[in-house]
């Protein structure tokens, strides 16, 4: 599938292949916001496509998970000559306004469970929720997510979330998937 703990090459490929097919609009013009590790294989991935697309990529999430600066100059000099835009916030309001798609990924990777309680601190005002859709202004905003995602209890990663920290829900909530 072409994933490596850096990128997630052909999972983009498909997300903007979706993109355009439900998106009244090009993907030049496509304001798209990943809410959560921006700095993870997929934030990775999603930003330089982005980019090269000539979108307007926004990662939003605390400044801790932001990528590092080299990765961010580099989908920088590829949105200046692609007309794309590439930016980072932590505040929801101001990252989501306008947003075409909101897109998230699990909060907690393969590898990365002992840090669970950490991310979940870090992550929870991050979480999906219809609060977030309605604060992009745009009735039309449609949400993505690379899959699996924990919007329930019928997984077991769901049901020991709850048991462990009593959350029904992670990074996006069941009636926004």
């Amino acid at each position: 599938n072409g994933l490596t703990d850096e990128y997630h090459p052909t999972q983009i490929l498909a997300d903007f292949l979706t993109i355009r097919e439900h998106v009244s609009k090009p993907l030049n013009k496509v304001k798209f916001v990943f809410v959560g590790d921006t700095r993870n294989n997929m934030g990775n991935s999603l930003m330089i496509g982005a980019a090269k697309m000539g979108m307007h990529f926004v990662g939003l999430a605390p400044k801790s998970l932001w990528p590092d600066d080299s990765l961010t100059r580099e989908g920088r000099d590829i949105a200046a000559s692609t007309g794309a835009k590439v930016e980072f916030h932590d505040d929801i309001s101001e990252g989501v306004d306008q947003a075409d798609v909101l897109y998230s990924d699990v909060w907690v990777s393969m590898g990365e469970e002992d840090q669970m309680a950490e991310r979940i601190k870090l992550l929870q005002p991050y979480q999906v929720n219809m609060d977030m859709l309605n604060k992009t202004n745009n009735p039309d905003v449609k949400f993505m997510h690379c899959l699996p995602a924990c919007h329930d209890l019928h997984t077991d990663v769901g049901q020991g979330v709850f048991d462990q920290f009593g959350l029904k829900e992670m990074e996006v909530t069941d009636e926004v998937f």
